[in-house]
């Protein structure tokens, strides 16, 4: 895994935890926090995503492949929005 796969990853990720934030109810942490906790889950869930497809690790071009990148872009985003819902409803409980 590269540093463009990582970021790409954590972009994903902060785009899917801010969706999260905004369309699930009783999952919004505050623009930051979506922001964090779906990059988190981005680098995580992309990583996870493209082990278990084979599209991640740099395999393709050292990481430069289109479709790689697409697929970790899109891994990254699903992770993102899974740990930021998951960690929003926890903090929610929490504090209400």
């Amino acid at each position: 895994m590269d540093l463009t796969s990582l970021i790409v990853q954590a972009i994903g990720g902060a785009a899917g935890g801010t969706a999260g934030g905004k369309f699930i109810k009783g999952g919004d942490m505050g623009q930051i926090g979506n922001l964090i906790a779906g990059a988190v889950g981005g680098v995580g869930g992309g990583s996870l995503l493209g082990g278990l497809l084979g599209a991640a690790g740099g395999d393709a071009g050292g990481g430069m492949d289109i479709g790689a990148l697409a697929g970790q872009l899109v891994g990254g985003g699903v992770g993102g929005l899974i740990v930021q819902t998951i960690v929003g409803m926890i903090k929610n409980k929490m504090m209400g």
